[in-house]
């Protein structure tokens, strides 16, 4: 069945001889989902929004680590869900990250994707384009320091659905930038003063999605990752494995796709005794 979700999404999670629902998409749509499943008590897996947290360590590969967080974060225009969006950086490097982001976010030109150098394609629609441009602002009157990038439309894109690689630094965790999910390509680098308060505030979120974190020790790496609250963590890099579990914890949804994990969302356990 196709259709848009009010109509046929809402048809199948409501119906009696529908045994189960498998939705991806927005957070708000998934409790519509559990919502309307719930009156037949079927089972729902729920593979929602995140705001996914990329720790770099005091002894990270900067030059390293600073590239992969802007790729994670700006790929397919900033429209995937585990986009690593929250690039949690030591104090003491701020200054030396912003350079870095700043001069990286210039390799990602926005314009069509059938153009030689052109990294970032247009947001899916007219009204996320607007809503991403609207978190822009909303950062910058809050306080958030504008590294790169704007509100603005990109120079000679002034038609379509474009939006400038954005990044901003100084960015505290009680600000917008920080705590909603933006879809869009827009960084936000927070500060942070130890190693604890690091994965503090990753895990200040009501998102449990992904995350990241680098370290040029990989038993520190893995002991921080092992602290998130979330449903998968990338140690220094590494790359995705489409036959591990991935799914959320919190509103980041329910449930795990891939691998056995999401073959068994779609089983039920049966007991014969004789």
């Amino acid at each position: 069945m196709t259709g848009v979700g009010p109509v046929v999404g809402e048809a199948i999670a409501a119906h009696p001889k529908v045994d189960m629902v498998s939705f991806t998409g927005s957070t708000r749509a998934g409790k519509r989902v559990m919502e309307l499943a719930s009156q037949s008590i079927k089972r729902v897996s729920l593979e929602l929004g995140g705001k996914s947290a990329n720790i770099l360590l005091d002894d990270a590969d900067f030059a390293k680590a600073v590239p992969a967080g802007l790729f994670g974060c700006y790929m397919n225009s900033g429209q995937t869900c585990s986009a690593l969006t929250r690039m949690l950086v030591p104090r003491a490097r701020l200054a030396e990250v912003e350079q870095m982001a700043l001069e990286g976010s210039a390799g990602f030109a926005p314009g069509s994707p059938f153009e030689e150098g052109k990294l970032l394609g247009p947001l899916v629609s007219a009204v996320q384009r607007d809503r991403v441009r609207t978190y822009i602002n909303k950062g910058i009157e809050e306080g958030a320091k504008l590294v790169t990038g704007g509100a603005e439309a990109p120079d000679g894109l002034e038609k379509g659905f474009f939006v400038q690689p954005t990044v901003f630094s100084e960015v505290t965790r009680d600000m917008t930038i920080a705590r909603e999910e933006i879809f869009g390509p827009v960084l936000s680098i927070i500060p942070y003063d130890s190693e604890e308060e690091a994965i503090e505030i990753a895990n200040d979120t009501s998102y449990g999605l992904a995350g990241a974190v680098w370290s040029g020790d990989p038993a520190r790496a893995e002991k921080v990752a092992r602290q998130l609250r979330t449903g998968q963590v990338d140690i220094n890099g590494g790359a995705f494995n489409p036959s591990a579990p991935f799914g959320g914890y919190k509103q980041s949804g329910i449930g795990r796709e891939r691998g056995r994990y999401g073959l068994e969302e779609f089983v039920e356990t049966k007991a014969m005794q004789r």
